[in-house]
């Protein structure tokens, strides 16, 4: 049987930058083991399959693989999804602002699509669950081989410290003292199976608050080896924990928080990010993380009944 499937770079607005995402979006009859071999095919960070909702009020339902495994929520293919299922007509919008309601394995995700011209080219996704901290990483020496950097390079103080959080997905955040350091980070994975496989969260994001260009805050890079991703140009779930990690240490009281995120540069594939953490009573109630997409390819896949 045959599947339409689409291709699209997401958290850029220029063609071949950000992340690659496939989309099939109508994929009733394909099985999760199916769904694992077409993300495999295609070897992408993520491949998204959208069903039908499993409560009427909802607007699809999402199941996101990696090569290797699938996962319960990820930002790049919540965005791209959106941007795709408006853009060939699957979601109608509803003036310069489109809510829908995806399903995912972590709970229903707000979207809004933003509408330009008559194209969806910008969408947000409110993230469904709160910060959860993790248990105290590996010392910055561990840290600092995992990375291939010097163990003085890691940010331990009481400001900026290694720190696990998930909002769904769990990553280890490694701040650096510099744009150079990020630049030069290498994954070691043998260090990477001795001390962080096995973590609570085993995703390193490395970051630093020097960035290339001057409109934005955050410079990444998040090494996924335990989804068989060596290293990730657009990690939108890492975004919306990194506001977590960075609002929980902003002593505003009230209000909204706003950051750019920077990452892919140093494989070729620039992205931004923009992320926005919402502030009640001095905890954080809301993350929204939002970018452009643009649509690459489509195409048909004979899948085997």
């Amino acid at each position: 049987m045959k599947y339409k499937f689409y291709t699209t770079d997401v958290f850029t607005d220029r063609a071949f930058g950000g992340n690659p995402l496939a989309v099939f979006p109508r994929a009733e009859g394909l099985s999760g083991e199916v769904m694992q071999k077409i993300a495999r095919e295609f070897n992408l960070s993520e491949t998204t399959f959208v069903l039908p909702p499993e409560k009427k009020e909802h607007t699809r339902k999402l199941r996101i693989f990696t090569p290797q495994r699938e996962l319960i929520f990820a930002g790049h293919p919540t965005v791209g999804t959106a941007f795709v299922l408006a853009r060939i007509g699957e979601i109608p919008l509803a003036g310069e602002r489109t809510n829908i309601v995806f399903e995912e394995g972590v709970g229903p995700i707000p979207v809004e699509i933003r509408a330009q011209g008559g194209e969806p080219p910008f969408c947000t996704l409110t993230t469904a669950v709160l910060p959860e901290v993790g248990p105290a990483p590996p010392p910055s020496e561990t840290l600092a081989a995992m990375l291939s950097v010097d163990p003085q390079e890691i940010k331990d103080d009481a400001a900026d410290e290694p720190q696990a959080i998930s909002r769904g997905l769990p990553f280890l955040f490694i701040p650096l003292q510099s744009l150079d350091a990020v630049r030069r980070s290498r994954l070691n994975w043998e260090w990477w199976q001795q001390c962080l496989a096995s973590f609570w969260s085993p995703y390193p994001y490395v970051f630093s608050y020097e960035t290339e260009h001057t409109d934005t805050h955050i410079h990444a890079r998040m090494f996924g080896a335990a989804v068989g991703i060596e290293e990730d140009p657009a990690t939108g779930a890492a975004a919306s924990a990194l506001a977590g990690y960075l609002g929980l240490r902003d002593k505003t009281p009230d209000g909204t928080l706003r950051w750019t995120i920077e990452q892919g540069i140093e494989m070729g594939r620039p992205s931004r990010i923009e992320v926005a953490c919402d502030k009640r009573a001095g905890k954080i109630a809301a993350v929204r993380v939002g970018g452009h997409s643009v649509m690459m390819s489509e195409g048909q896949m004979e899948i085997p009944g």
